[in-house]
């Protein structure tokens, strides 16, 4: 079963990712905030993570740094899940290493369809 990690400090948005990636077959966990998101990383190797970039501890984009330089996590897919949708923010989180940048919110069937495609799932 694949893995996805969403780190988000928003209960309401992580309870609906959840469900619609549950749903999908998929075994998702959730940590709302940069601490516990390296921690789970580290310990739970996830095929994804879905990352915020406003997190009450520290930035999304630092987390995704350091997820991308830990070898255990290369093979990882850091998908950024952010409200803030202008280009300086989309540009600098290539720069760091996301994978992708989803503006929130999305539509239901466009996030499944793309963390779907990110994990190698076919209908």
């Amino acid at each position: 079963m694949k893995k996805v990690l969403v780190v988000e400090d928003s209960s309401t948005d992580a309870a609906i990712v959840k469900d619609l990636l549950e749903k999908e077959g998929i075994e998702v966990f959730v940590a709302v905030n940069a601490g516990e998101g390296y921690r789970k990383a580290m310990e739970l190797k996830p095929d994804l993570i879905l990352l915020d970039l406003m997190l009450p501890d520290g930035s999304g984009f630092d987390l995704c740094v350091r997820i991308k330089q830990e070898v255990s996590l290369s093979g990882t897919i850091v998908v950024i899940f952010s409200v803030k949708d202008n280009m300086e923010d989309i540009t600098r989180a290539f720069e760091l290493g996301a994978d992708d940048y989803i503006i929130k919110p999305p539509l239901p069937e466009f996030l499944v369809r793309k963390i779907r495609l990110y994990l190698g799932l076919r209908s």
